[in-house]
């Protein structure tokens, strides 16, 4: 049986990154593990066991602490037998440094390793999203002070409204991107390590390896945080951590997935109206019947994956709140999916979107004849207050352009015509008093309020403070999609 005859995961194999897929690879999960019995076994001698432990045990542990492709597949047997991958794997890395082997995991559980590494993954992939999503708000950033005065029209409820801009509608994007960097930042930053808690969490086998001294043993805990490179260990725990923990830490996630998800859906609708589209490849196929087509195709990916991103917060929820008393093993089989899933769904989404923001295409004349499609009507209120200003009739004025306008929208309804309003105005000798003025009236940046002045504001202010401890990830690499 080749690979090709086995279900693989599109997941890894066709669109997360090099790097978030390594973080959850075996390789990465079993050497980890040995980092964390030789940091154990490194925590043991210092604070006391220099006679259980020694150099030579030392030196074969940090000889081999990448485990090779022979020794996966050797534990893979062991696993078999003895039904517990754990213990298989003590056994290869106890045949590998023989001088260690009586020590490899000394006084610890299975968590140690397992839960303790989940931790570390956990934390090293939000290393891995951070910069894409910061790389993302940028780029939309320089997006939406390019477009800051291009005037367009607004929706609400998907039906025309009063106009904004290309650049004021980005900064709806990247606040809520914003939000999603502040999560991400507060989760990441808020992971601890599970440290040496023993089978039930109450450090019972370490207390008895260190002979009653429970200064002991708080060190122990210490130091092997310190050793793993984490600021603090949770102060209780039961044989895991708390799967509170995963809830936290994938809230996130399907937070930005909401995001993502609304962003691209604009996208996709503005395609629609043509106003506005995502990046298309010269040589990149829309539609393998229809030759003309521009399909959103990056855009739907996002949406595809946001909503499973979304589900999977699920999970976690209902795995925390079914953990009976100091652990049961129904989380195991579930998380083994649900972590790394997101953790590489999310991983898509972001670089989709950079690929997508950095090459955002749009059509201001298409947006200008949509804009004077309907700005007739939204001038309406400008025109009656210049007549007023004329010395005309509040009253008659608006009953006067009340019937032109209902004239205008019966051609545009009933007749599929364009909207000749202006056009019936010029003709009313009524409105003769501004008919100089109409153009000026009818200028769509009139028409947009304060949106350039808050998109500046936004950009130089929220935005740059927000990417300011960033700024080393920022760059303006081109992110190429390998499908």
């Amino acid at each position: 049986m080749s690979e090709n005859d086995k279900y693989a995961t599109p997941l890894s194999s066709r669109y997360a990154s090099v790097e978030m897929s390594q973080i959850f690879s075996l390789r990465n999960r079993f050497s980890t593990w040995r980092k964390l019995w030789l940091n154990l076994a490194i925590a043991e001698r210092q604070v006391g066991l220099k006679d259980v432990i020694t150099d030579e045990a030392l030196e074969q542990m940090k000889a081999h602490l990448e485990i090779t492709d022979a020794e996966i597949a050797a534990a893979s047997v062991e696993e078999a037998k003895v039904r517990h991958d754990v213990m298989a794997h003590v056994h290869v890395f106890g045949e590998t440094c023989p001088a260690a082997a009586g020590i490899i995991h000394l006084g610890a559980t299975s968590c140690y390793v397992t839960d303790n590494a989940d931790l570390i993954f956990l934390r090293d992939a939000y290393d891995v999203l951070i910069p894409k999503l910061v790389n993302v708000i940028n780029r939309l950033s320089e997006f939406a002070i390019e477009y800051k005065d291009l005037p367009v029209l607004g929706w609400t409820h998907f039906q025309p409204a009063q106009l904004t801009t290309v650049g004021k509608r980005a900064t709806l994007w990247i606040q809520e991107l914003l939000w999603d960097l502040r999560n991400m930042l507060r989760a990441r930053n808020d992971l601890g390590l599970r440290g040496v808690k023993g089978t039930t969490g109450t450090q019972a086998s370490f207390l008895s390896l260190f002979h009653g001294d429970h200064d002991m043993v708080e060190a122990l805990d210490a130091k092997v945080v310190e050793l793993m490179g984490f600021e603090h260990v949770y102060p209780v725990t039961g044989q895991t951590y708390s799967r509170k923990i995963d809830v936290d830490v994938l809230a996130p996630l399907a937070s930005l997935g909401a995001t993502a998800h609304k962003f691209a859906t604009d996208v996709r609708l503005l395609a629609n109206l043509k106003e506005m589209e995502e990046p298309f490849e010269k040589s990149q196929i829309g539609s393998s019947a229809m030759a003309y087509k521009r399909n959103p195709m990056r855009c739907e990916r996002v949406c595809s994956l946001a909503r499973h991103l979304g589900g999977l917060f699920n999970d976690a929820v209902q795995t925390a709140s079914v953990q009976w008393f100091e652990r049961t093993l129904d989380d195991s089989a579930i998380r083994r999916v649900t972590l790394p899933s997101a953790f590489l769904t999310a991983d898509i989404v972001l670089s989709t979107m950079l690929n997508i923001t950095s090459g955002l295409v749009v059509y201001p004349k298409v947006i200008e004849r949509r804009i004077m499609a309907e700005l007739p009507f939204m001038a309406t209120e400008n025109i009656i207050m210049a007549m007023v200003s004329k010395g005309e009739s509040r009253q008659v004025c608006h009953e006067e352009i009340r019937v032109l306008s209902h004239q205008a929208s019966d051609v545009v309804k009933q007749q599929g015509g364009d909207n000749d309003l202006i056009e019936r105005i010029k003709k009313t000798p009524y409105f003769k008093p501004v008919h100089d003025e109409l153009d000026s009236l009818l200028d769509p940046s009139t028409f947009v309020g304060r949106a350039p002045q808050q998109v500046e504001k936004f950009v130089a202010n929220d935005v740059a403070k927000a990417l300011a401890p960033f700024a080393h990830y920022i760059n303006k690499d081109e992110v190429k999609l390998s499908v």
